[in-house]
């Protein structure tokens, strides 16, 4: 995953499926209005595309994302990265590494690409970039999860699957 060197056709990929995504989510909830409303594509090529665009909300300075933002659109890109080889794997963030390349504007097209690199009974591991949607790299990262049931995520009787389970169709069947 490195910048698109220049003159390089990159021919569109199949996506396979869009995941689900939630209600609250400050990355994907479709019901928080400071939320990011990121969607996720599973790839033919194994990776996870998400695909969205901070806005004011996500601001630190004027025109500049805030680097928390950006370093939580990459933790939920490779976290939910896992589900595309294992569906039933949860997990919680034990080390995050975030290098930032560039600043990253709000307000404009971008995707974040992600793979899992390692998967065991125990853990996982995956990284990902933020890019413009012309391929230009502005920030990476990698990061370790513990594989953890949801219903020790969760507080348990405050769980609830249709939070987490929300399907919002659309007709994207490539990304470049």
């Amino acid at each position: 995953m490195n910048e698109r060197p220049k003159g390089v056709i990159v021919l569109a990929m199949k996506v396979n499926k869009k995941q689900s995504l939630s209600h609250d989510c400050i990355v994907c909830g479709v019901d928080n209005p400071y939320g990011v409303h990121a969607s996720f594509y599973e790839m033919e090529d194994g990776s996870l595309i998400a695909l969205f665009h901070f806005d004011k909300n996500h601001q630190s300075y004027p025109e500049r994302t805030h680097g928390g933002m950006i370093a939580a659109l990459i933790d939920e890109t490779i976290g939910r990265a896992v589900w595309i080889k294992d569906p039933t794997v949860w997990g919680v963030t034990m080390r995050l590494n975030i290098e930032y390349h560039k600043p990253v504007p709000y307000g404009v097209p971008l995707k974040c690409v992600g793979k899992i690199d390692k998967l065991d009974k125990m853990t996982f591991h995956g990284v990902a970039e933020i890019e413009t949607m012309d391929g230009v790299m502005l920030a990476r990262g990698s990061a370790l999860y513990m594989n953890i049931p949801l219903s020790k995520i969760t507080l348990g009787e405050n769980e609830h699957p249709d939070d987490i389970n929300v399907e919002i169709p659309d007709d994207i069947k490539e990304i470049d």
